[in-house]
């Protein structure tokens, strides 16, 4: 049996930034159900919610001190109600953000550490190394910068013990040795999925799970780690064992979906992620992480289809999320930015398995240059102000109105401003446009859930800067990367993301062929 998520489109909705319902400036749940008639229209089967648990925001979110509750911030857990239940009216799925790698430090569990040595074995404190017990109990470093390592203050006011925080100080690391750490994780997931909720993306797949003498790592430098295989912080063979147990979990609901967030080097390392008693879905970031160039595109195809394939799995695929740069500024920025952003869009829609929208690609928004005194960012404050952090993608949805905060609030104090350059982006200027971005995403995305040709397995050849990306039933589509036109294959044309004449696809550009 197929199952619903096998190719459907999500869309990503990071709720601080998509509609704010009561003025305050931040985007809330009654203002995601606001835009729902919008995202039918656009045509996508299922949301993702970035986190709305309840939490102090350190990470806006990803620091979660009550996981079965909805912060008032986005309007309790009535609006989260609310929202699934005029959601599955539309025949939409709504799919939530898991944090299981760690709390937030207001965590009950986390207060009651800090009060209580006897209380902190689901967590990871260790004493420090030296003398005194003054340096870090290990090298490691927080993929936000600094050590990942932070002292206590023991209740009697004594310099204590360390505890692990492979993010902000505010995200302790849980201790996944623990059976109370699996039991409250159960109880999580049951919590919602009975309420309704179609699935999870979870957050660090990879992470969870540390190995138990907590090595040193040979490589610190932020920069040579992207590349690096040896990373004892991630990837650890446990970590199968965590998310066999959630996956007997999921098949109490099997119509749920489990998507995870995984960061590893290596097909095979990544297929066993996606094995049939662990994850459904496995976030593959090579569309993300490839340059806007034929051969590039084509490698990060066929990678990922491989991985998916050693798991006899379903092959998922993004241009960008809250975390990177949006593609628009990713490939170059300006008019041609945008030109390429189009034209991945329609390679990225003519790929079989599941599509990762992020709320704002659909209306061509490019990532914005915040002034310093306004990113909130832990990455920013952690890296000591060198790394800008990823508040530029996150900047409020322009819905209408010529002028900030265009439509998103009846706040012109919005969380991260928005910039007054946006006015011809908005969705009010766009609907109705067809050469827009906005109504160009509708019409692919409406193809591609409509026609015959989007089916069976994809043959893929590269020619110069020409990629040319077949379908079994019948659908081509061809990307030109170069700087000259390129002559079309025969047939009909059903969707461009430029205009063309003469047979020919201009560059920067790409086209769907039946």
């Amino acid at each position: 049996m197929r199952r619903w998520w096998a190719d459907a489109v999500f869309y990503q909705v990071y709720p601080r930034s998509f509609r704010d319902s009561n003025g305050d400036g931040v985007g809330d749940l009654d203002g995601v159900s606001a835009g729902l008639d919008y995202l039918a229209a656009l045509g996508v089967d299922a949301l993702w919610l970035n986190p709305v648990m309840v939490s102090p925001m350190a990470d806006h979110g990803y620091d979660v001190a009550d996981p079965r509750d909805v912060d008032p911030l986005f309007g309790g857990i009535e609006a989260l109600d609310q929202l699934l239940d005029a959601a599955h009216a539309r025949g939409i799925r709504v799919t939530m953000d898991l944090v299981p790698n760690h709390t937030s430090s207001a965590h009950p569990w986390f207060v009651e550490a800090l009060a209580d040595p006897r209380r902190r074995d689901r967590y990871i404190f260790r004493d420090g190394r030296g003398p005194h017990g003054d340096r870090p109990p290990n090298n490691w470093v927080s993929v936000f910068g600094g050590p990942a390592w932070t002292r206590i203050t023991e209740p009697d006011g004594r310099p204590g013990q360390w505890y692990l925080h492979l993010f902000d100080p505010a995200q302790p690391d849980l201790n996944w040795n623990h059976p109370e750490v699996f039991e409250d994780l159960e109880r999580t997931l049951r919590f919602w999925l009975d309420r309704g909720v179609d699935g999870f993306r979870i957050d660090v797949a990879h992470g969870m799970a540390k190995p138990a003498e907590l090595p040193d790592m040979a490589v610190t430098d932020t920069a040579l780690l992207r590349n690096s295989d040896d990373d004892p912080r991630f990837d650890n063979d446990s970590v199968h064992d965590i998310h066999r147990f959630i996956r007997t979990v999921f098949d109490d609901y099997p119509d749920a979906v489990a998507v995870g967030e995984v960061w590893v080097h290596g097909n095979e390392r990544f297929a066993k992620y996606l094995r049939p008693d662990e994850l459904h879905l496995g976030f593959n970031f090579r569309l993300v992480q490839a340059d806007f160039d034929a051969g590039d595109v084509h490698d990060a195809i066929d990678n990922a289809m491989a991985a998916a394939d050693l798991a006899g799995a379903t092959p998922t695929w993004t241009l960008s999320n809250h975390d990177v740069e949006r593609e628009v500024t990713r490939y170059g920025g300006g008019s041609r930015g945008l030109a390429r952003a189009r034209a991945m869009a329609l390679v990225m829609l003519a790929l079989p398995g599941a599509v990762f929208v992020y709320n704002g690609a659909e209306l061509g928004l490019p990532n914005v240059e915040l002034p310093d005194d306004v990113l909130q960012d832990p990455v920013w404050k952690r890296s000591g102000h060198t790394e800008r952090g990823r508040d530029g993608c996150r900047v409020p949805m322009p819905w209408s109105g010529d002028a900030p905060p265009f439509g998103f609030s009846s706040s012109a104090e919005t969380w991260l401003p928005m910039p007054a350059e946006w006015a011809p982006l908005t969705v009010q200027r766009q609907l109705g446009d067809q050469a827009s971005t906005l109504e160009f995403y509708r019409q692919a995305i409406q193809l591609r859930s409509s026609r015959t040709e989007f089916a069976g397995s994809i043959e893929l050849a590269t020619s110069g800067d020409l990629l040319t990306l077949r379908r079994d039933g019948g659908l081509v589509c061809v990307l030109n990367t170069g700087t000259e036109p390129v002559p079309l294959p025969p047939g009909e044309v059903l969707l461009s993301s430029a205009a063309f004449g003469a047979g020919l696809l201009p560059p920067d550009a790409a086209a769907w062929v039946v």
